[in-house]
């Protein structure tokens, strides 16, 4: 009995040591880190995956921005118009801004500016708040973050193309008569949104972790649009200033000045040729690729980090 007793238990009842390495017993199970960076050609199929929600995310963004006010979507074409009438007075009519501009081209000069601006302005500042203002979706599920910053951008071009029913009556009332030229409005436009979806998405990666940069970001806008010729025409005002010929050439060949100048040029008979910047198509892509490229990598890069703490 007590020789029994003695007897020490078999090895094969002894229970095994913890595992020490975490990762390596999740990987002998087949986990993986719950939302971990894809590669990036995963995460671009991820996206196309995501496009229906996307679309339909933007639509009920639109859709919700002026539900509360009475004229409801009619704000989406009365606010850029407020601004156009605001631009007119001050820089029109007191300031002098319709340099080298026939006084029957400047407020489709005006309009258009204001409208295409707005667009590049507009996806910015949702970009900014893309990720930090929508924290419980984010948080709650499992998605491409890259959807948010684009379908943002979607919006944009969506609120603008109901706008240019606006603009055309304007174009019709200042005898730019639809033509041909017309048609090249739609890879301008094709190419601003492919531009202001890259900004959207740099904004959003760097506004997730300083909320700040949306209050930052209208002060930097509005100089941006001082800078653009949306209220002038850039080669008239400097025609008599003694300012180095880089300067002009960077003020020019920015983005912003650039989509402005291909819409403006397709939808008015009277703005031609001349006051294009050499390249402009070129620059326009160049941009376009530039932006959309750098600003997409940028953010895939942060994927796993969004919505932490």
């Amino acid at each position: 009995m007590s020789q029994a007793l003695d007897t020490p238990p078999a090895a094969s009842a002894r229970p095994e040591p913890p595992e020490t390495d975490l990762a390596a017993l999740a990987a002998r199970h087949g986990l993986t880190v719950s939302g971990a960076r894809p590669p990036l050609g995963a995460y671009v199929r991820q996206l196309w995956g995501r496009r229906h929600f996307i679309l339909a995310f933007s639509q009920a963004k639109l859709t919700a921005q002026y539900s509360k006010a009475k004229l409801g979507q009619l704000w989406q074409v009365a606010t850029p118009l407020l601004n156009a009438a605001v631009y007119f007075f001050i820089f029109g009519l007191l300031l002098g801004a319709r340099k080298g501009i026939p006084s029957d081209v400047y407020v489709p000069f005006l309009v258009t500016g204001v409208f295409v601006f707005t667009f590049t302005q507009s996806s910015v500042l949702a970009g900014v708040r893309a990720i930090s203002g929508n924290l419980g979706l984010v948080r709650a599920l499992h998605f491409p973050r890259a959807s948010l910053p684009i379908s943002f951008a979607l919006q944009q071009l969506q609120q603008l193309l109901f706008s240019m029913i606006v603009l055309v009556v304007i174009m019709i009332g200042f005898r730019s008569y639809p033509d041909l030229s017309w048609l090249l409005v739609v890879p301008a436009l094709a190419l601003q949104f492919v531009f202001n979806t890259g900004l959207a998405l740099i904004f959003a990666r760097m506004g997730s972790k300083t909320p700040d940069l949306a209050q930052l970001m209208p002060f930097v806008l509005r100089t941006w649009m001082y800078a653009s010729g949306v209220m002038f025409s850039i080669p008239a005002m400097l025609e008599d200033k003694n300012v180095p010929a880089w300067l002009a050439d960077v003020l020019q060949w920015n983005p912003a000045a650039v989509y402005m100048d291909l819409v403006r040029f397709a939808l008015i008979d009277q703005y031609d040729s001349s006051y294009l910047p050499p390249h402009v198509w070129a620059f326009a892509l160049g941009w376009a690729v530039l932006a959309g490229v750098v600003g997409f990598v940028y953010f895939w890069k942060a994927e796993e980090r969004y919505g932490r703490g």
